[in-house]
């Protein structure tokens, strides 16, 4: 690929942790700070990202909204007899994405959802990630999904498969073409009281992420107006354009939430691409 478009990547080996949800308000950010976005959903047989793109485009044109909509590639494994040619396929699919939308789209950004288990495809995309952000629920629970915890004393006992994973495709990167990844950790569902399990979480968290390297971003709040806002393909950068929906106190906060991410994000991100309008 001769043009190379900024890929960040939502990565996360454990269903439910928000990653379709962070993916389509971080494409849509994107698109609305004025950058040609692309977005490619490679847990195609699940499809939320897909069915979320998909549900935006029937919902913008029956109500004429001229709302961004990246173009967008859904890449279901692939099946074929042996895991050779299913690898080969499916590099040979995800390729081909990045191709069209890195030369032929002209792309800046490129989202990429990957699916919430251990896959070829999920290792892939995580090979080629300039930003990696991985959502998890704010809990002792989904800690796991980061490293295993001594369950008496809190401490950390070591890795997870996940970010051991995570830790060698920083390896593949390096090797293919001296390109790094920046890792962000995303807490969600953060509750609004100070509870002891919230610090405590807090604590090992930032101890993880002097270990591993990664950085910590504040996430979203446990939000009904998200399960809503799916079923429109409406994100809450889009509540002014939309006829039907009141701006309520919590749809407020939630968007303070997304700009919040999208500037841990912007510093490394953004930095040298000129331009653009702010978030409205």
């Amino acid at each position: 690929m001769v043009a190379h478009a900024h890929i960040i990547v939502l990565g996360n080996e454990k269903g439910g942790s928000g990653k379709s949800t962070t993916a389509m308000h971080v494409a849509i950010g994107l698109s609305r700070l004025g950058y040609k976005v692309g977005s490619i959903d490679l847990d195609a047989r699940q499809g939320t990202f897909s069915r979320y793109m998909a549900n935006r485009f029937e919902y913008s044109a029956k109500h004429q909204l001229a709302l961004p909509i990246p173009l967008h590639f859904p890449i279901e494994r692939s099946k074929a007899d042996t895991v050779a040619d299913q690898e080969d396929q499916d590099r040979t699919f995800f390729m081909m994405a990045l191709e069209e939308l890195n030369n032929h789209s002209h792309t800046d950004f490129i989202v990429i959802d990957t699916p919430g288990s251990d896959t070829y495809l999920g290792q892939l995309a995580h090979s080629y990630a300039d930003i990696l952000i991985t959502p998890m629920n704010d809990s002792f629970v989904d800690l796991d999904v980061l490293a295993r915890i001594d369950p008496e004393t809190r401490s950390i006992k070591g890795a997870s498969i996940y970010t051991r994973m995570v830790l060698n495709q920083k390896k593949v990167r390096a090797e293919r073409d001296g390109g790094g990844i920046d890792w962000i950790v995303m807490r969600n569902r953060l509750s609004s009281l100070d509870a002891r399990n919230k610090r405590e979480v807090g604590d090992l968290l930032q101890i993880l992420a002097d270990e591993f390297g990664f950085r910590l971003a504040p996430g979203f709040g446990e939000r009904v107006i998200f399960r809503e806002l799916f079923l429109k393909g409406m994100t809450l950068l889009d509540l002014k354009e939309d006829p039907n929906h009141n701006m309520t106190l919590s749809a407020v906060t939630a968007r303070q939430e997304i700009r919040e991410l999208l500037r841990c994000i912007a510093p490394e991100t953004l930095r040298g691409y000129a331009r653009k309008p702010s978030l409205s």
